[in-house]
């Protein structure tokens, strides 16, 4: 029997795993993709090689890219950005590592207060997570995102429209900043060339400002995988765990099973309770299923996986929660057309923020090409100039809203993506019940029966929506401000990419699934640490940093309460993920 089996290689697992190993404890890790060893052996910095959401080696589907891509049902015009294999979504992430506002946990009496959704406040105060926040930033870590020509144009805005420069990593107010980002500092050559004979580790380290972060980062070139620039979870934490005996006293590596998809998760009666006992999981190469009991499950499949592990379990949902709560951010996308370079395919794909608590944020957004053409053809509003379905509302944006396609598309691309700057809408959106995830009625696939994410992008609250409106507003005014001289909103249909709350933890027994440690409130030792465990939408901040947060409290938890150990975050100091004992062992 192990110790401890998580279910989940994503954002989430891999800290959960890492710091129960570091401590002694026999840790099973499973994960359902696959797991790229080796990126520069089978990736490439093409777009559609990398992010198709069918072949693409950066999807949510098996090891072998001949086979198709894993069934979700998405009845309403959506896209779910998600991605599997060690790492998880993490592998195309960009880094952006802000805290959530403190008006999104309980006890907070700002005078901003009632502009959060209080009714779904997480379960304990901002100030307990703050050590964890701590612990996450200096084991990753977490560093002011280093600066370009894009950032330069973005600031440029912010100051003309008045927004103070925020110096501080917790949101005291409305404010502009670089981003926080779990991505290293570049290094000798590193920022300095392009040359690519040049950008060799260890003559060149951190971010060799590629500006392929959407594509998995496997730069600079011949560095060890825990020196790879960008710290998603297969660069940080999954190293960590696999060494964990290399650099901790007593501890034990992880056991890392890729490839092992989980079916079904099993309980046991004891003293007249329910308790997890195991999981059964099946191998995607072979179809064998295989199953191993433990003392501890921790379920980290991700905001839409979970939900759907837990409903195929048949595990207990008596106040109708599980699934439900699904939060978005009610992403929208703005971009300017300038007369300017702006370096908007380069560097850190993004590292300039705003923040509005109790709104949400804006944050600049760097693409290529391909994901240019598709961020400027996604819309519910129709195409712009032609034909609208009544949602191409107008604002301090050239025209109605509504996506860009044909000669217009050809016209802003003219001069290629480097001279735009796009903003990304982070809404801080209210949790309703009625988006969520359940099971779909199509047929079952291998795994079982398939999510469905069902959710209405145009019956959003009140809050939500006017939340959205100022902040595509404030995007546009920042851009006009900059010296853009065409600015197009494109009023997205929902693009799910920050998914959270679907298993939430919370307040009241009648709205959530999880007790205030992440544990189940009907299934003992069973524990959740993904997006799906955050209360709320965390006032509009990007949800990574968090969900790792949250994860580490979790796991130090379990440590306590099932293991007899002792506390460590306030007690020890982390050790950073770029520590050269886990690249030897390695």
């Amino acid at each position: 029997m192990r110790d401890v089996i998580v279910v989940g290689a994503g954002g989430g697992g891999p800290v959960v795993a890492k710091e129960l190993a570091a401590r002694g404890l026999d840790v099973l890790l499973l994960e359902g993709g696959p797991h790229h060893t080796d990126p520069r052996a089978s990736w490439t910095h093409y777009e559609n090689d990398a992010n198709n959401p069918l072949t693409g080696f950066l999807r949510f589907g098996p090891a072998d890219r001949r086979k198709p891509a894993w069934l979700r049902e998405e009845p309403q015009n959506s896209f779910i950005l998600q991605v599997a294999g060690v790492g998880g979504t993490t592998q195309h992430y960009y880094g952006n590592s802000p805290r959530a506002y403190r008006g999104a946990f309980a006890g907070y009496e700002g005078p901003d207060r009632d502009a959060y959704d209080t009714a779904h406040a997480f379960p304990f105060p901002y100030a307990e997570l703050v050590p964890y926040y701590e612990w996450v930033e200096a084991t990753l870590p977490v560093q002011t995102a280093a600066m370009g020509t894009k950032e330069t144009v973005f600031f440029r805005g912010a100051e003309k429209l008045g927004i103070p420069v925020q110096t501080t990593k917790d949101t005291l107010r409305a404010s502009y900043r670089p981003q926080e980002n779990a991505i290293l500092q570049p290094g000798g050559t590193a920022g300095r060339t392009t040359d690519p004979a040049r950008l060799v580790y260890p003559r060149a380290t951190g971010c060799t400002y590629c500006g392929f972060c959407l594509q998995g980062c496997m730069e600079p070139v011949r560095a060890p995988r825990n020196q790879f620039a960008k710290r998603s979870t297969d660069n940080s934490y999954v190293p960590m765990a696999l060494t964990a005996s290399a650099w901790a006293r007593g501890g034990r590596d992880v056991t890392l099973v890729p490839d092992a998809f989980v079916v079904r998760v099993h309980t046991r009666r004891r003293g007249g309770r329910t308790e997890a006992a195991g999981v059964t999981w099946r191998v995607g190469a072979t179809g064998e299923r295989h199953r191993e009991e433990a003392r501890v499950v921790v379920l980290a499949g991700g905001a839409t996986e979970t939900p759907r592990l837990w409903l195929n379990s048949d595990l207990p949902d008596p106040n109708g929660w599980v699934g439900r709560g699904y939060t978005d951010h009610f992403l929208d996308g703005v971009t300017g057309l300038f007369d300017e370079e702006t370096g908007s395919s380069k560097g850190p794909s993004s590292a300039a923020r705003c923040d509005f608590p109790g709104r949400g944020a804006l944050e600049q957004l760097g693409l290529g090409p391909a994901n240019q053409a598709f961020a400027m053809a996604l819309s519910g509003s129709g195409i712009r100039g032609q034909y609208g379905n009544g949602r191409g509302m107008t604002g301090p944006w050239d025209g109605r809203a509504g996506r860009v396609l044909g000669p217009e598309l050809k016209e802003a691309l003219l001069h290629g993506v480097n001279r735009l700057v796009n903003i990304l809408v982070l809404t801080d959106d209210d949790v309703e019940r009625d988006n969520r995830v359940l099971l779909s009625a199509f047929p079952a696939d291998e795994h079982g029966a398939a999510p469905k994410v069902a959710l209405d992008g145009h019956a959003r609250s009140r809050r939500t929506s006017a939340n959205r409106e100022f902040l595509a507003r404030r995007a546009a005014e920042l851009l006009r401000e900059a010296g853009a001289r065409r600015v197009y909103r494109f009023d997205w249909a929902p693009l799910l990419l920050h998914v959270h709350s679907s298993m939430r933890m919370g307040l009241s027994e009648r709205d959530s699934v999880l007790t205030s440690d992440a544990e189940s409130r009907w299934v003992r030792r069973l524990y959740v640490a993904d997006n799906s465990a955050l209360a709320n939408a965390l006032g509009g901040p990007n949800p990574t940093l968090t969900t790792q947060a949250l994860a580490t409290r979790t796991a130090e938890r379990i440590f306590t309460r099932h293991f007899g150990g002792r506390p460590w975050v306030r007690a020890e100091a982390p050790v950073p993920s770029t520590d050269p004992r886990i690249s030897a062992a390695l």
